[in-house]
C-alpha cells in the first residue's frame, strides 16, 4: 500500500469514528440502582432524567438516595466510556483509535 493509499485510508477511517461518535453523544444510557434511583444520560455525558421512586422520599432515606444517584451516575459514565471504546476498537481495529 502506497502513501496515498494509506491516507485515504486513514481519512476513511476517521470519519467512521467521528459518525459513531456522533451517534454515541445522541444515544440515551439508563440504569436503575436499588430499584429506587433510575437515571438516563446522553453519550455526551449530559444527564437527561433522574427517577426517584415515591417510596425512597422517606427523609431517613435521603442519604441512601443521594448514594444510589451517585452510583448510577458513576455507572453510566463508565458504560458510556466502555462503549465509546468499543467504537474506536472496531473501526480501528485497536483500543484507542487513532487518538482523536
Amino acid at each position: 500500500m502506497n502513501m496515498q493509499q494509506m491516507m485515504i485510508q486513514a481519512q476513511k477511517l476517521q470519519r467512521e469514528l467521528k459518525k459513531a461518535k456522533d451517534e454515541l453523544r445522541n444515544k440515551d444510557f439508563i440504569t436503575t440502582v436499588g430499584g429506587a434511583v433510575s437515571v438516563t444520560m446522553k453519550g455526551d455525558f449530559k444527564v437527561s432524567t433522574i427517577s426517584i421512586d415515591e417510596d425512597a422520599f422517606d427523609k431517613e432515606n435521603k442519604e441512601m438516595v443521594e448514594e444510589m444517584i451517585s452510583m448510577a451516575i458513576n455507572e453510566l459514565i463508565e458504560k458510556i466510556k466502555k462503549a465509546e471504546e468499543d467504537i474506536e476498537e472496531s473501526i480501528t481495529g485497536r483500543a484507542g483509535g487513532f487518538g482523536f
